[in-house]
């Protein structure tokens, strides 16, 4: 049975304060736990309405359906919630093609370019300061277990680009059109805040500026959306790779 402090703790990882204070996060559902339990990630308790996972026996907890209710942040919880270890941040590698976020602050974004970087084999995803956190239970949903196999580091943006040697490339609307641009194999992509785009300081340590062109006759879209934007343009330069 579900003691008080335990349903306290796992309540209390909503929030990145207490998911920074305690070391932990949380994985909910059979595909994205399992996922997580064959990775390098360290499980602390696994809570579970049927025994189907593999993995220390003293870490597992079953519970009742109407236990994993009163813990869940979903409104249809999937059989199972697992609480685990936040992994020392580890550097990002210096080549090949890399992803960075500038300001990104919906969960579900986040989420999904996680996915996109894994489906794509983008190892490396570099996020701004003021960009959601990757251990956030809404991110961590979206990932389903993508997150296990991206490396994410906050850093500060401007000293990250600053001494990077790559070719830093920019999402912009005045930008060359992406599907006649020549693309390299290895370089820093970067996408910006949902509402405002690349935040100038960032703006100005681009040097090659990209776009995705508006086909249609009514051109009232103001943009795409980040994660959509994100899609189109790993899709872009990994092509390119296959032509060369």
């Amino acid at each position: 049975m579900l003691s008080k402090n335990q349903i306290k703790l796992i309540k209390s990882l909503s929030l990145k304060k207490n998911r920074q204070q305690n070391g932990l996060f949380l994985v909910e559902g059979i595909k994205g736990i399992s996922e997580f339990l064959k990775s390098d990630f360290v499980l602390k308790t696994l809570y579970t309405t049927k025994p189907i996972f593999k993995a220390d026996a003293q870490l597992i907890c079953e519970i009742s359906e109407a236990e994993l209710k009163k813990i869940t942040s979903l409104k249809n919880p999937n059989t199972a919630l697992a609480i685990f270890e936040i992994p020392e941040q580890i550097k990002n590698q210096t080549d090949g093609l890399i992803v960075v976020l500038d300001d990104v602050r919906d969960p579900g974004n986040l989420g999904t370019i996680i996915r996109l970087c894994d489906w794509y084999g983008v190892k490396n995803l570099v996020c701004s300061k003021n960009t959601v956190d990757c251990y956030n239970s809404k991110v961590v949903q979206a990932t389903m277990g993508s997150l296990t196999r991206v490396n994410i580091e906050y850093l500060d943006l401007e000293m990250y680009l600053e001494s990077s040697k790559l070719d830093v490339f920019g999402t912009l609307l005045e930008g060359e059109n992406i599907y006649t641009a020549n693309l390299p194999k290895e370089g820093i992509i970067v996408l910006g805040n949902e509402a405002n785009g690349i935040s100038e300081s960032i703006k100005a340590k681009i040097n090659r500026k990209i776009s995705i062109p508006q086909f249609g006759v009514i051109k009232d879209t103001e943009s795409l959306n980040v994660a959509n934007a994100t899609a189109i343009v790993l899709s872009e330069f990994k092509r390119r790779t296959i032509e060369t």
